[in-house]
């Protein structure tokens, strides 16, 4: 049907089909799909699947033990104190990336002088690799090398700060490489938030006479709520698959005091070559990128569809 000038109906006409517009962008967006089903949701697929069998140096799909692999996944020391390194790890440096990242942002918002260079040199670090990060602050922390060392040459002699050697703060001397590598990155995307808010904010701020700590705790805060959802995505995605900081800082030591599930996954799968307790591992992990993207989702779609 079809409407006439009048508003009137006109029987048989066809609608339009909209199959067929845009037909040169669907087209380019075909291989895109293609690898996202067979990449991400096959191989997810699989993993998961070969996860309840006893598959050892080769997958074994036709060796199925069931819940067996996680009931020995979840008794193993070694996947527990993993376990705890990473809740250790991403409760801190969840917390100290946005809270360093956005004073340093505020800061740099007060167009202070040389604030290119000064937002250069914080970001620096963050285009670094994590195993360049590790060894540098391996460096850093090694006894005869680094901060001790260089604090006993000052006069304080007894001085002792070993962590990387140490089984009760190692993982803290890890955390602080990594919040080091990342802070800059929170530090642009807080900044690129504030540069964001109306100017006319910060004018009816100071003509109200509200200081200016309470203005970005108040009002810039509560006005960026997307921008720290977006950095706690980013940065508990990171989190989550930590691997190549330990290695090049512990290689999980002392003993396995600094092990986290990604390293544990790849001993499983290629050192041990226990390809099931692997993915039981690695399905694990799966879930725990999960619990994070689905609120995540939720806030940035579903909220406002509600809305």
């Amino acid at each position: 049907m079809a409407v006439t000038d009048t508003g009137q109906v006109k029987a048989g006409a066809k609608k339009p089909v909209r199959l067929f517009k845009n037909m040169t962008a669907k087209i380019a967006a075909v291989p895109m799909i293609l690898t996202a089903l067979v990449v991400f949701v096959g191989c997810t697929t699989w993993t998961i699947y070969h996860s309840f069998t006893k598959s050892r140096l080769l997958p074994a799909p036709e060796k199925w033990v069931g819940l067996d692999n996680y009931d020995r996944l979840w008794s193993e020391s070694r996947w527990l104190i993993s376990i705890e390194n990473l809740a250790i790890y991403g409760v801190c440096s969840l917390v100290l990336s946005l809270v360093i990242g956005f004073i340093l942002a505020a800061l740099l918002d007060r167009k202070i002088r040389f604030e290119n260079t000064i937002r250069t040199i914080i970001l620096y670090p963050f285009a670094l690799s994590f195993v360049v990060t590790g060894l540098v602050w391996q460096w850093l922390w090694n006894p005869d090398l680094g901060i001790q060392n260089v604090i006993r040459e000052l006069g304080w002699t007894n001085f002792a700060f070993d962590p990387l050697n140490n089984a009760n703060i190692v993982i803290y001397g890890i955390l602080i490489a990594g919040v080091w590598q990342g802070s800059g990155f929170v530090m642009v995307l807080m900044l690129a938030g504030l540069r964001g808010i109306d100017e006319d904010v910060w004018k009816a701020s100071r003509v109200e006479g509200i200081p200016t700590w309470k203005t970005y705790i108040f009002i810039a805060i509560p006005m960026m709520r997307p921008v720290f959802v977006t950095a706690l995505v980013i940065i508990s995605a990171g989190i989550i698959k930590v691997y190549d900081l330990v290695v090049a800082q512990t290689s999980g030591g002392p003993g396995i005091a600094s092990e986290v599930p990604a390293k544990y996954v790849i001993d499983k799968m290629f050192g041990s070559q226990n390809l099931g307790l692997g993915f039981a591992a690695s399905t694990m992990m799966l879930l725990s990128v999960l619990v994070v993207l689905i609120p995540w989702a939720y806030l940035e779609f579903g909220g406002k569809k509600n809305g």
